[in-house]
């Protein structure tokens, strides 16, 4: 089993603040992550470090083999597929379904005048389908739902066959219905041993999908607990990463959490 990230004592400074503050984190090829923790905690930054978009101010970081600050990044990019708001707002909304999803091949927005290949069309087909987005190939990306939107990303993701997949908050503004099929589908996935390495990150247990296998949690730029998601998920990491009495309970591979408050007499 090799490791596809290591990531040693990293420090992100900017100015006075620290983004991430000494953190070291190790994720290896058969590995299922989720990344959880406030706004503000660092989930974004590491994103960006691990998928090959910003270096450390301090630290090193090996990414599938390679060390950043000694690769052509325009070469080890193409390995990472990567999901996150940032690159949607890229997608023309003019552009199909199907030419978002193909057109990772080329690592181009907007079909232009590539030529695609048998293997590429058939690709495409079969991510649409396990996507459950099939249906959909021949309509505008601007008219999609969020959680339509979200699937097409995540198809996309995949296109290049990539040896490690980075899906930033895809639950983000989902509706109930269109967060329960993308987290259904993200299962599917997860528990596919053929699928690649998978980092996920969220602020919400209830998000994370049956078959993650580890959880890292962060607090203000620093690391709380990580490790095999049974051994801290926790009632304490969680309060601590949230400074918030919290509760955790597991159904069927899922995850809760509910405030534990004492309630206050009244005056």
């Amino acid at each position: 089993m090799s490791t596809v990230i290591d990531v040693s004592d990293v420090t992100v400074r900017r100015g006075r603040s620290f983004l991430l503050d000494h953190v070291t984190w190790r994720v290896e090829e058969t590995d299922r992550w989720v990344v959880i923790g406030p706004n503000g905690a660092g989930k974004t930054t590491l994103m960006q470090i691990v998928s090959a978009h910003m270096f450390p101010t301090l630290g090193e970081v090996r990414l599938l083999g390679e060390r950043l600050g000694a690769v052509d990044v325009f070469e080890l990019r193409p390995r990472i597929g990567v999901s996150s708001a940032g690159l949607a707002a890229h997608i023309p909304p003019e552009e199909t379904v199907g030419d978002v999803v193909i057109s990772a091949a080329y690592a181009v927005f907007g079909r232009w005048r590539e030529a695609y290949g048998a293997i590429d069309e058939t690709r495409a087909e079969r991510l649409l389908s396990q996507m459950r987005i099939d249906h959909l190939k021949d309509r505008r990306f601007g008219t999609l739902s969020e959680g339509e939107r979200q699937r097409t990303q995540v198809a996309r993701a995949l296109m290049t066959d990539p040896e490690l997949l980075i899906l930033d908050e895809p639950t983000a503004g989902l509706d109930l219905s269109g967060r329960e099929l993308l987290l259904a589908t993200l299962s599917e996935l997860a528990l596919d041993e053929t699928s690649p390495t998978t980092v996920m990150v969220t602020h919400h247990v209830e998000e994370i999908p049956a078959g993650i296998t580890h959880a890292l949690f962060l607090k203000q730029g620093r690391i709380v607990a990580a490790g095999p998601l049974e051994q801290v998920m926790t009632d304490d990491v969680l309060s601590r990463t949230f400074d918030l009495p919290l509760k955790i309970r597991e159904t069927d591979g899922r995850w809760y959490a509910q405030a534990f408050l004492a309630p206050r007499r009244a005056l």
